[in-house]
């Protein structure tokens, strides 16, 4: 796979419509005469910026901080690109209503939750032939039914390479894969979604292919496109390798990249020597519930939480949404901001206001909270450069 020639991408501008944009993956390898190339996908940062204030001056009213790529395509998507593919799952799965059961059921713990994103990834290599697809139908949904400005989509390029090279050839490969994604997303004209992507490192690799990603995301050519670094991964791993984990987050940020991480979800994955070095905690649930005392720390980070309601039911962290009534209230007593994410909208068939929305008829959190979720959300967005919106009031674009 060869990398993508991309132009640098303002992070506030959004793409310009084009009548001819080409939702097919352009090739990676040789290139037939004619055929689309990435750059060619990705208009000028004028023509953006131009496009945004007169073609579309409405963009959406939410950010979606915690999304994983191998999460985030609904079943119907997937099962749709499996039929026309002629997926062997099909033997197993003749019908949508029997894939779609399987797929969105809830799981006995985390690590058999986790299982499920390699299957997608699975259905997602070869990259050049699935993988554009997928981002393109994931960036059209966010922005029609889930209402999105702003998302950051997570993932380990590592994992979306061919599994049968060598391990120094598919480093090689990670960054056709994370510019392959630019090009699918920065493709769909009509829908003007800012779109940065978290690179993961996970805790089932080796450090040298945790250190590449970390270098990877660090790319100048990259940057307009990878926004921070996460670690993600089966937890009973964090402690067995903490030495790894907290020099790998010194060199993150000493390279000025910002940085989130899986951390406080479960109860083995509890790491207070990961804390100094992140801006966000993914989920950390955890420390409200069982290590308040934390929180004041927290606070004092200015560091945001990153709530994924129904993946805490679905991996059987907590029994009912209800349960998650004093992690809100301790945080918003701590002054500790929170986020509302989906995690792996696919997985649970939910979009992101359906999570609020579950949140709210079952008074876990009123308006109020809801307004500064929604603030909180846009506030520690890595590379949101737009305006701050009103809570609860549709965003528009600035003349």
């Amino acid at each position: 796979m060869r990398a993508f020639p991309l132009r640098p991408v303002s992070p506030y501008a959004l793409p310009m419509p084009r009548s001819a944009a080409n939702s097919r993956a352009p090739k990676v390898g040789k290139a037939k005469p004619g055929a689309a190339k990435a750059r060619d996908l990705l208009p000028t940062r004028t023509d953006r910026l131009t496009a945004a204030r007169n073609s579309y001056p409405n963009t959406g009213l939410y950010a979606e901080l915690h999304l994983h790529l191998g999460g985030a395509i609904l079943p119907n998507i997937l099962y749709h690109h499996m039929q026309r593919d002629n997926h062997p799952l099909l033997k197993r799965y003749p019908t949508f209503q029997r894939f779609e059961r399987f797929f969105t059921q809830r799981r006995s713990n985390l690590n058999d939750y986790l299982k499920m994103h390699k299957l997608v990834e699975s259905l997602q290599r070869p990259a050049e032939e699935h993988l554009f697809y997928y981002v393109t139908r994931l960036v059209r949904g966010a922005y029609l039914f889930d209402n999105l400005a702003y998302m950051e989509l997570r993932h380990t390029p590592y994992n979306r390479t061919d599994p049968e090279l060598e391990q120094s050839r598919r480093i090689d490969q990670m960054r056709s894969i994370i510019e392959l994604i630019a090009a699918a997303a920065m493709s769909q004209t009509r829908y003007p979604l800012v779109l940065r992507q978290i690179l993961c490192m996970h805790t089932e690799l080796p450090f040298e292919v945790n250190l590449a990603i970390i270098k990877l995301a660090a790319a100048p050519e990259l940057r307009n496109f990878v926004c921070a670094i996460d670690l993600a991964g089966p937890n009973h791993l964090y402690t067995p390798r903490i030495d790894q984990w907290v020099k790998l987050f010194k060199l993150a940020k000493s390279l000025g990249l910002r940085t989130t991480a899986h951390l406080y979800e479960t109860d083995t994955g509890c790491e207070p020597k990961l804390l100094p070095y992140l801006d966000r905690i993914g989920h950390g649930v955890q420390i409200p519930l069982r290590y308040p005392k934390l929180l004041k720390a927290v606070a004092k980070r200015g560091q945001c939480l990153e709530i994924c309601p129904t993946t805490y039911l679905r991996t059987g962290t907590l029994k009912d949404y209800t349960d998650l009534r004093p992690i809100f209230k301790q945080c918003g007593d701590a002054g500790v901001d929170v986020a509302i994410c989906t995690d792996n909208a696919g997985l649970h068939n939910l979009r992101l206001p359906a999570e609020m929305e579950n949140l709210l008829v079952r008074d876990v959190i009123d308006v109020d909270q809801l307004a500064a979720c929604l603030k909180a959300s846009f506030k520690h967005a890595f590379a949101w450069n737009g305006p701050m919106p009103e809570p609860l009031r549709r965003l528009t674009l600035p003349h």
